[in-house]
């Protein structure tokens, strides 16, 4: 890592100027610390032990033969690849291990660890280094790509200092909140700012919730705590949006009150249990509203009901259901968060508005099948070698069935992808669907050649499907 000192310099031009005898005093006034400065470093000082630095150590791999992963220099004929990409069966030399770096707390003080998905995602091994410098390599015992959260475990031969998770459903706008974290390998780094929103949805799968922050958040932040005023974890940092690649202070974390379900789920056996209604809904907009002859604009609009699931000859197309267990649903993206966080196998009681009457419907929530866990018995057909840095299957029947895919989505599912790959800097994961590229169809991995040679806009729009919900992804593919 270069760090310019030009820009820790301060530059010496005509118009620094002394400060004076009122301004000395100014200054002098404005630097002692207020009881608020008192109170922040008392907080960062109690909490700062229990922040930790994980390093994922990933396995070589291939360079792609095509793309921009791989750096030609010095290669004789570098140039002309960079602008055009390998030829047809090239293969470049084995890039050797990568190193990943991201942050983490200790969440109890037996040793387990709080970090995310994707930062020990396809880690040959991972270590934890303590704020006091002591490494420790770690076991990983779950991790929960549909939330982006991982639990680790280290013996460190005493007990450590744990944090407390807060009630992120308590925090209101505008409240500080401080990051502490790993950005650019800058461990212990502190940074403040205010709760910016809440219940934010960033396409990052239906079961996740967000906190937006101002909070400098940067590469390396990721995992790491969101602490409120109390010295609580109310969220985990895991996703900024950034078009230069630093912070712009939209940060985001997952909410510590999902943080709680899904750790406490994956220390019990490594998985998460995920509650399952099977249906497909939207939201309902106004002109939906008017149709359907309701006043509110609230709720999740049934729009089709999974053959054989929970919800099956209970509850109806065009039903909108207002409530799940007494807690009120304002939109569609409510109702997944409260369904895959209640214990599989228990009755719930749904509020549904059907045909312009308000009608209280008893469901006995089933086991969601992630497609992370399922597309391992996929064995048939793969191809690889696409310049998207995926390997992908055909969604045949048996396919679907091991999924748990609806008939009405066609496309090709992602079973590998390679670390650092266009597809996976863009976020897409094991099990998603490709739907479509561009406005090309992706049915068959010949398809999804086709369409990614044909393709002309970079970077490119990906329709996937995850989980049964739609989202589009912008890839790179250069």
């Amino acid at each position: 890592m270069s760090i310019r000192k030009s820009s820790l310099l301060f530059p010496r031009t005509s118009n620094w100027v002394g400060v004076g005898a009122l301004g000395a005093a100014l200054l002098a006034t404005t630097a002692l610390p207020s009881l608020a400065d008192e109170a922040l470093a008392d907080l960062v000082e109690s909490v700062s032990p229990s922040v930790v630095t994980i390093i994922a150590e990933q396995k070589s791999s291939p360079a792609p033969a095509r793309g921009q992963d791989f750096d030609f220099k010095g290669h004789p004929f570098g140039e002309f690849f960079e602008r055009f990409g390998g030829p047809e069966g090239f293969q470049m030399p084995d890039r050797g291990p990568g190193q990943g770096l991201g942050s983490g707390f200790v969440l109890d003080e037996d040793g387990y660890i709080v970090t995310n998905h994707h930062v020990v995602d396809n880690a040959s091994s991972v270590t934890v280094r303590l704020s006091d410098n002591r490494s420790y390599e770690a076991e990983v015992v779950g991790t929960d790509a549909l939330t982006d959260i991982a639990v680790l475990k280290i013996d460190a031969g005493e007990d450590l200092q744990a944090v407390r998770l807060g009630d992120s459903d308590v925090i209101r706008v505008g409240e500080d909140v401080v990051a502490i974290g790993n950005p650019f390998g800058l461990s212990s780094t502190v940074t403040t700012g205010i709760v910016s929103a809440k219940g934010r949805n960033i396409s990052e799968g239906p079961y996740a919730e967000f906190i937006q922050t101002d909070a400098a958040i940067n590469k390396g932040n990721s995992g790491g705590p969101l602490f409120n005023m109390e010295g609580e974890v109310i969220g985990v940092n895991s996703a900024i949006y950034s078009p230069s690649g630093g912070s712009v202070g939209l940060g985001f974390a997952v909410t510590s009150n999902i943080v709680e379900h899904i750790t406490a789920d994956l220390r019990d056996d490594g998985q998460v249990s995920r509650g399952w209604l099977g249906v497909s809904i939207q939201n309902v907009s106004p002109q939906l509203a008017a149709a359907l002859g309701i006043d509110e604009t609230s709720g999740a609009l049934v729009s089709d009901v999974v053959d054989g699931s929970p919800a099956d000859g209970t509850l109806q197309q065009g039903d909108v259901i207002l409530s799940f267990n007494d807690e009120a649903i304002d939109s569609s993206s409510d109702l997944p968060i409260l369904v895959g966080t209640t214990k599989v196998g228990s009755d719930s009681v749904l509020t549904v508005l059907r045909d312009g009457k308000e009608q209280k419907i008893e469901v006995t929530i089933g086991q969601h099948q992630s497609a992370e866990a399922q597309i391992d018995n996929i064995t048939d057909d793969k191809v690889e070698g696409t310049s998207l840095g995926v390997t992908v299957a055909p969604l045949t029947e048996s396919t679907r069935t091991e999924m748990g895919m609806s008939e009405t989505v066609d496309g090709v599912v992602v079973t590998e992808l390679q670390p650092e790959s266009p597809a996976a800097k863009a976020g897409l994961q094991r099990g998603d669907v490709i739907v479509r590229i561009g406005n090309q169809d992706t049915v068959t991995p010949d398809a999804l050649k086709a369409a990614l040679e044909s393709e002309k806009t970079d970077p490119a729009l990906l329709l996937i499907n995850r989980g049964g919900n739609q989202i589009f992804v912008a890839v790179e593919i250069a």
